[in-house]
């Protein structure tokens, strides 16, 4: 659970102003498109939503008041009622059904069944999901695995298409998937339509650079698994990693 910092929810603005009025950095919509909606406080989340205050209080202002009203609690949000929430100023009917709309789709999600990711820990593993997106390529194609600390698949992602070489390949691409997605751990992989198993030096030189790149960022290259359709090649499983 992602530990909000109380006293980020009480800062005020001046009431004088509106959210246009504000600092870019503080207004919340560019706060989320610019450092992501976990970095936004309950009252800025919740802010978006309802999208004005008053003249007297701007929307972040307002959901503070909310909030400060129930103790800071999302739970005790959720129980509130359209009628209590319209009883605030600058909250009517429709921002309280939207209040209480997100708030019950939060209670939905926590109720889902966590998705049962897919295990990449082994060669073989690799080899059975990738083996149907790769089957009957004509031209080599690169992907990368994102993994998490267990190497379960967070999500994978088509690098390149037509060859591998540090040109068609991105290193900077694959650390900023892995980041994007919180990924510890990547797996590379990339077809041989050939059938050939033998890795080529463009092969030995990009799983090199894409370590390097790996160990600066604090990630793990797991392994380097090469495709066809009668097997795989693992460069962890032949001591290249």
């Amino acid at each position: 659970m992602i530990q909000e910092d109380v006293k980020a929810e009480a800062k005020v603005q001046p009431a004088s102003k509106s959210i246009k009025e504000w600092a870019e950095d503080d207004r919340p919509r560019e706060k989320l498109d610019r450092i992501g909606p976990r970095n936004l406080t309950k009252a800025e989340l919740l802010a978006i939503l309802i999208g004005s205050g008053t003249p007297e209080v701007s929307a972040v202002q307002l959901m503070q008041a909310v909030l400060a009203d129930c103790d800071n609690s999302l739970q005790k949000l959720e129980r509130r009622t359209k009628e209590e929430l319209c009883k605030y100023k600058g909250i009517g009917e429709a921002k309280a059904i939207t209040i209480l709309a997100a708030c019950e789709l939060a209670r939905r999600r926590a109720e889902e069944k966590a998705e049962e990711l897919e295990d990449m820990s082994t060669p073989a593993e690799v080899w059975t999901y990738m083996l149907p997106k790769m089957r009957g390529l004509v031209s080599e194609e690169a992907w990368v695995l994102l993994l998490n600390s267990n190497y379960k698949l967070i999500k994978a992602v088509r690098i390149s298409s037509g060859g591998l070489s540090e040109t068609l390949v991105d290193v900077r691409l694959v650390i900023r998937e892995a980041i994007l997605n919180n990924a510890t751990a990547i797996t590379l992989c990339h077809n041989h339509p050939s059938g050939t198993l033998r890795p080529s030096d463009a092969d030995d030189h990009i799983t090199t650079q894409v370590n390097k790149a790996c160990n600066v960022m604090r990630l793990l290259l797991s392994d380097h698994v090469i495709i066809t359709e009668g097997g795989y090649y693992s460069y962890k499983l032949n001591g290249k990693l």
